[in-house]
């Protein structure tokens, strides 16, 4: 069946650095677009980097609020989130997201779903 396992999340504190994994099964997993989104208490949630790979390369996108200091990668069963100078806005709950059509555009369908991972991020 079908399985997105996050981990890596934990409690930091301003500054410092986490590296969120998803480990992916179940599917066709190079023909999708990956994607991790997080929320936060009483915020919508909110994708903030997604990858696919095609033609020879591969292609990210990174919401404007992390920009310069996340890094979304891949290989052939995982999907990391290298986040850097962590902010407390960055405080959430990450989710690791399986999509198409495999080109992530902005509507995307995000079909899969993983069960979550914390991240707090302290002053």
């Amino acid at each position: 069946q079908v399985q997105l396992v996050e981990s890596g999340g934990g409690s930091v504190q301003a500054g410092g650095s986490l590296r969120l994994s998803c480990a992916v099964s179940g599917f066709t997993y190079a023909t999708y677009c990956m994607a991790w989104f997080r929320q936060a208490p009483g915020k919508e949630r909110e994708k903030v980097a997604a990858i696919y790979t095609g033609g020879g390369g591969a292609s990210t996108y990174y919401a404007d609020s992390v920009k310069g200091r996340f890094s979304i990668s891949r290989d052939s069963n995982t999907v990391s989130l290298q986040m850097n100078n962590l902010k407390p806005e960055d405080t959430g709950m990450y989710y690791c997201a399986a999509g198409v059509p495999w080109y992530c555009p902005t509507d995307a369908n995000f079909a899969y779903w993983g069960q979550g991972t914390q991240v707090t991020v302290s002053e």
